[in-house]
């Protein structure tokens, strides 16, 4: 007696389960691993990374401004003049452009402003720079120093100078 609820397919008994040949196997193992590959450069900074070579005075940088969003930077804008509120008109101005500023504050008396970065945030103190309309003579390394009490683990310092007041 034969069971019709049971498919006969050619090679196969029943109960045995399809393999695929080597050769699919090998095609889904190759597009899986160049998939994977893909994926990890793309996600990988050092993959979109550009080395730029700064002042002697300053090593070598290594800048991942395309995989880092402009909101995840912390951006400290300090009044480094007698002008009242000029910190916080600077900063609400960067955090409308999508910066992550923190509230402004009084720092040290400064002629010109200037814009400190920490490693590997060069790229967005020259966006900054830019946007608060000084020069790029303005940027600098902060290497170790502390302008501003507390904002050490800040990754931009912005210290506002008599220049930036005449331009608020």
């Amino acid at each position: 007696m034969s069971d019709s609820s049971q498919p006969h397919h050619g090679a196969n008994p029943p109960g045995s389960h399809y393999q695929p040949a080597l050769s699919v196997v090998l095609i889904i193992v190759v597009l899986f691993v160049a998939a994977a590959f893909l994926m990890l450069r793309y996600v990988n900074p050092a993959a979109t990374s550009s080395t730029t070579t700064l002042s002697p005075s300053e090593t070598t940088t290594t800048l991942h401004h395309h995989t880092v969003a402009k909101s995840t930077v912390r951006v400290q804008v300090a009044n480094g003049t007698k002008v009242p509120n000029l910190a916080r008109g600077y900063s609400q101005e960067l955090l409308t452009q999508g910066w992550n500023t923190l509230p402004g504050v009084n720092g040290p008396t400064e002629k010109s402003t200037i814009v400190y970065f920490n490693p590997g945030f060069k790229w967005a103190a020259i966006q900054i720079a830019h946007k608060i309309h000084v020069g790029l003579h303005a940027v600098q390394a902060l290497n170790g120093q502390r302008p501003v009490p507390g904002a050490s683990s800040d990754d931009v310092i912005v210290i506002l100078g008599h220049n930036s007041a005449n331009k608020g």
